[in-house]
């Protein structure tokens, strides 16, 4: 079991509970691959192992360690459908491609349990979803979405819950309906993460840490640069989400990195802990900026909430994370916090998934939006089987309409925090 002062990670609940963090070397020399897969978070370690498994030979260089980025950070919910629901789906597009984004979103949730079961990850996955419903406009919202779900979607694993039957699963006066889905599932994100760069060393990938990627070109074949080292490659895949930075200006203005913040209580006791949450189950409230919370294998709370749009995070994140929590758990005033810290995520303007292809041999997945659990793991997958030249599911997804940031990679912060600032008012009304 890690440490909470293990070298390279930030501090967390998670790396405290962290199993299976391996030392792995920095790239120190010249390397050539089929496949060098840049970042070695949900997105590019899904990539390097289907690819390995198709007979690829893969190279995964990471800035930092294995899951430093949201892939070990994040809630840990794995949600049925995409970021955008179904019903926004329909109306943004029709009925067809709304079920084919939801029977992929299926198909991603096969492939997460398939992958737990076919490494034996241990990354305590649990089944179940409520959305907790926050205000009146909204209701009647729940029951639409369980009836489309049944009727056009094949889906009859949602229930609507009025106030009082939420009361039954969470202890809060916040949600006034709620929508239960049995088959969404939640884990623990690092030890997911973990897992699959082990699944992918063992498949044969060569998988480098502290290899910052200072440059790479588009050529035949690629040449990928870090400070130390480099790798010839005939495809490259940009996995990098909220930590691109200005490694791909082409596709930096299509997301808006954010940051989004943690923490864990001490642990409740389990008497006290199924009183809040009345079992081991994920939950999230339908605000923009959403809370989203569920209880750990040690009956502490999990809880996310806020954000901020600047390089840095919060000075005390458990002051900044406690005040949502006590707003849906007054009765948690006594309880001590014991882990908090932050991570960088990125949305899209309509927060869709951003898929692409920058070059022939340039590919990227991006933009999931708060989604990543799901999204990240199947857009990994997509993108290894458009490389081996299936890329039917791949160009699904690349003909999503996905616009552009205000003012690009100079300007969309601003008008990100108006947007923001819009948005909170009327979660408040």
């Amino acid at each position: 079991m890690a440490h909470a002062n293990d070298p390279g990670y930030p501090d967390s609940y998670y790396l405290a509970t962290a199993i299976g963090i391996e030392d792995r070397p920095s790239l120190e020399e010249e390397l050539t691959a089929d496949v060098c897969v840049i970042g070695g978070g949900f997105t590019g370690l899904s990539a390097a192992l289907n690819l390995a498994e198709m007979g690829m030979s893969v190279v995964v260089l990471e800035a930092e360690r294995i899951g430093y980025g949201a892939s070990g950070r994040c809630g840990g919910l794995v949600g049925s459908g995409q970021r955008q629901d179904v019903l926004e789906a329909e109306e943004q597009f029709d009925v067809a491609r709304s079920r084919q984004l939801w029977n992929f979103a299926e198909l991603a949730k096969e492939e997460i349990r398939s992958r737990i079961e076919k490494h034996d990850i241990q990354c305590d996955l649990q089944k179940g979803q409520l959305v907790g419903v926050h205000k009146k406009s909204y209701l009647g919202w729940a029951q639409e979405m369980s009836n489309a779900l049944t009727e056009r979607y094949e889906y009859p694993f949602c229930r609507a819950l009025n106030a009082e039957e939420v009361r039954e699963y969470v202890a809060t006066d916040d949600f006034l309906e709620g929508l239960y889905d049995t088959e969404a599932m939640n884990l623990h994100p690092l030890n997911y993460t973990l897992g699959l760069a082990r699944a992918a060393s063992e498949a044969g990938v060569r998988v480098f840490e502290n290899s910052r990627v200072q440059s790479y070109t588009s050529t035949d074949p690629a040449v990928v640069k870090t400070a130390t080292g480099s790798v010839k490659a005939s495809f490259v895949v940009l996995g990098c989400n909220g930590y691109l930075g200005k490694l791909e200006p082409r596709s930096a203005g299509k997301i808006m990195p954010i940051n989004n913040f943690m923490l864990a209580t001490e642990p409740l006791g389990e008497e006290r802990a199924l009183e809040l949450i009345n079992g081991r189950f994920g939950i999230h409230d339908t605000r923009f900026v959403v809370n989203y919370f569920r209880l750990s294998d040690d009956y502490r709370l999990l809880f996310g909430g806020g954000e901020n749009y600047r390089p840095d995070f919060p000075p005390d994140i458990a002051k900044f994370v406690r005040r949502p929590m006590l707003k849906l758990f007054p009765q948690l005033r006594d309880v001590k916090i014991d882990y908090a810290w932050g991570g960088t995520l990125s949305v899209t303007v309509n927060r869709l998934p951003h898929l692409g292809r920058l070059e022939p041999n340039v590919y990227f997945g991006q933009g999931y939006s708060g989604h990543g659990m799901i999204t990240a793991n199947f857009a990994g997958k997509v993108i290894a089987e458009a490389i081996a030249g299936v890329a039917g599911r791949f160009d699904v997804f690349t003909n999503l309409p996905i616009h552009t940031f205000p003012g690009g990679t100079h300007l969309r912060y601003p008008g990100m925090v108006l947007g923001m600032l819009y948005y909170t008012l009327r979660d408040r009304l």
